[in-house]
């Protein structure tokens, strides 16, 4: 599914859209350039669940973590050199939760990253970006369809 996104606002939507859709458990890839939108799309999707707190890209943390219903894991791997740098993070703790994983820069944790159930990329087109929505899993198809269904 493709998606065109006239500015932050529609892309905090389409985060939103994920949770109105009944996504509690998942993992999604975000793809996209510095700047792309992807955390902007995590925090529609944090504030669509009801948390107020303040939603940022974890560059340097690697992740945030937001307790809420669904728990939120929020991962941007933008600066990791090595995939094995992940083992010092935790992964493996979260794996066995029920949590939805936000997971930017997927590629960089390459063999230490659970599958994904879909892939969300984000890209300019002008003035405005296109969000292409990919899925792998049934559930991803099942989140998808619910949100295709809030565009017609």
């Amino acid at each position: 599914m493709n998606l065109r996104l006239s500015g932050p606002e529609e892309t905090e939507a389409l985060g939103a859209r994920f949770a109105a859709a009944g996504l509690r458990s998942g993992i999604v890839y975000l793809r996209g350039e510095l700047g792309a939108g992807k955390t902007t799309l995590v925090r529609g999707f944090i504030r669509a669940t009801g948390l107020s707190q303040k939603v940022k890209s974890p560059t340097y943390t690697l992740l945030e973590i937001y307790e809420g219903d669904p728990v939120v894991l929020h991962l941007d791997l933008y600066r990791l050199v090595n995939p094995a740098e992940l083992e010092f993070v935790g992964l493996r703790d979260y794996m066995s939760m029920a949590a939805v994983w936000f997971v930017e820069w997927p590629e960089k944790g390459r063999g230490q990253l659970p599958a994904p159930d879909m892939t969300v990329s984000l890209a300019d087109d002008g003035p405005s970006r296109i969000a292409h929505v990919d899925t792998h899993t049934g559930i991803g198809g099942e989140i998808l369809n619910l949100i295709h269904a809030f565009n017609e």
